[in-house]
């Protein structure tokens, strides 16, 4: 943060120095803490699924740098004023429910009287020093493989205009609150050398991110990416949200699209995601493997959707 003095210490493995999912921090040789903190305002109008949803997208953070998320605390603003408090208690016993499921205790919290309802958690997870996974550390060749489809943050804004489906409803609220544990255990069996989550930057935005001032390109087949099939239908009528033209103004000069690429299929890919999958960057020759093992372990919808190039230094090339 320009002009501020950070505090700091030679135990901060990753900190404020470079944009991460999380901050991790040396306790000994053997064991490091990854911390983060994440809350945002319903997308959902369920609010058991809400707090489902905010939940997974807190600890998916701790998945993405290759540790196991521990114990998580609340943070909660609600206006009492307007809201019944039994749509406080759906919430919390929704993220409770997916806390349980990702084997995290709560253990204590904070809570605002607000007049916009938000939820989230700040999560404490532990890994191992050594074993710890960034954005940065691209490998010349490695393929990308990405665990959730696209275009959440499309079908979102269908949601909110009452034009989605129950059908797609109901699949987009599962889809967001699915944890990212089950690949996250996977990928730790293989040799990965970067990885992040796809959250509010769209997949190009987070891309951009592993690549900053990195002497290494990525290249995207954009056929490959898995995208959520209603998601264009929606696109085409407009329901893009303002988040993906901002994601698009900031990071457009980094990416280069092939002619052949759609519009619609440029928004998507810019589209800002909520708790969406892995991206994760591992070793070409062990890549096939993961890849089943992923698929095989449950993650269905993994696919290989590029790989890391030399030439294009800081480049994205979209074909």
């Amino acid at each position: 943060m320009c002009g501020l003095e950070i505090p700091t210490n030679s135990n901060v493995m990753v900190g404020m120095q470079r944009a991460d999912d999380a901050g991790v921090y040396r306790v000994s040789d053997e064991l490091a803490i990854i911390q983060t903190v994440d809350f945002f305002t319903p997308i959902v109008d369920d609010p058991y699924w809400f707090g489902q949803i905010a939940a997974a997208n807190a600890l998916s953070d701790v998945y993405a740098m290759g540790g196991t998320p521990k114990t998580a605390m609340n943070l909660v603003a609600f206006p009492l004023a307007d809201m019944d408090i039994s749509i406080l208690r759906q919430i919390i016993i929704g993220g409770l429910d997916k806390m349980t499921e990702a084997g995290v205790v709560l253990v204590g919290g904070h809570s605002v009287e607000d007049a916009e309802l938000k939820y989230g958690l700040s999560v404490t997870g532990f890994i191992h020093p050594e074993r710890v996974l960034t954005k940065n550390n691209l490998n010349n060749g490695d393929r990308l493989i990405l665990t959730k489809p696209l275009g959440t943050g499309i079908i979102n804004t269908a949601i909110k205009g009452g034009m989605a489906s129950d059908e797609i409803v109901d699949q987009v609220t599962r889809l967001m609150a699915r944890l990212n544990k089950d690949a996250a255990e996977i990928m730790v069996n293989y040799p990965v050398h970067a990885c992040t989550d796809i959250t509010g930057f769209g997949l190009l935005g987070h891309l951009a991110e592993m690549i900053s001032k990195s002497q290494f390109g990525i290249k995207i087949s954009s056929g490959s990416v898995p995208i959520i099939k209603e998601t264009f239908d929606y696109a085409a009528m407009g329901l893009v949200p303002a988040g993906a033209f901002k994601n698009r103004e900031f990071r457009e000069g980094m990416v280069e699209f092939a002619p052949s690429v759609d519009r619609l299929i440029q928004d998507v890919l810019f589209d800002p995601q909520t708790s969406g999958g892995l991206l994760i960057c591992v070793d070409s020759d062990q890549a096939d493997d993961l890849l089943k093992a992923l698929i095989d372990g449950g993650v269905h919808e993994s696919t290989v959707i590029g790989e890391v190039i030399s030439g294009f230094a800081g480049k994205i090339v979209v074909n």
